[in-house]
């Protein structure tokens, strides 16, 4: 695992001046295409038996647009809106390495609170859908959309695990962090605990 500077690899947006906007949000297409794929995957997929009685049109639909997604928050909403980008390669050897890219703390191009807000919201609510729509595609037994359903739970949660990967650090272990909060907040109520007796 590794983290990259932007001075290693130019991100989007790099090359443009700090201008003043009227409007917060900065970045209004890719906030647009941000959310425009993952919630047409989701009514796609609500109303699929509604507007067509096809299954295989449904799934195509519903692919393409997850597909889509998944190319469009990796690729370019995510460095526009929050300055984060990352990937996986495959080294000589065979090994898998995850790669994160960020924006230089430096830079002079800001990250808008709007665009970051919707970055961030689109990211995380998206993949609760689909694992309801799993949970629910099993309980009421309906087997044939379960493919449909969890490739939009892969690849929603892969975009979710790199960016919050991204976010807090590449090198770091979720599991690790964690644990270390879950440490200061009993450390904390230990230490309020010998303040009041």
């Amino acid at each position: 695992m590794q983290r990259q500077d932007s001075h290693e690899t130019p991100l989007f947006g790099d090359d443009y001046e700090n201008k003043p906007r009227k409007s917060l949000i900065r970045h209004p297409l890719a906030s647009f295409f941000h959310l425009f794929f993952r919630t047409s995957a989701i009514l796609v997929y609500l109303l699929c038996d509604v507007f067509s009685s096809g299954f295989v049109v449904c799934m195509v639909t519903i692919i393409l647009l997850l597909s889509c997604d998944f190319w469009t928050v990796k690729n370019i909403s995510g460095r526009l809106l929050v300055g984060l980008r990352w990937w996986n390669q495959v080294d000589d050897d065979g090994k898998s390495q995850w790669v994160f890219e960020s924006r230089k703390p430096n830079s002079k191009v800001t990250i808008s609170s709007a665009d970051s807000q919707i970055f961030w919201l689109g990211l995380i609510v998206c993949p609760i859908f689909w694992v309801i729509f799993v949970f629910s595609t099993i309980f009421s037994l309906k087997l044939k959309w379960l493919a449909v359903v969890i490739m939009g739970l892969v690849l929603q949660w892969a975009n979710l695990y790199g960016y919050v990967r991204c976010k807090v650090g590449g090198r770091s272990n979720l599991g690790n962090m964690a644990k270390n909060y879950l440490g200061v907040q009993i450390f904390k109520q230990a230490m309020k605990a010998n303040q009041n007796s």
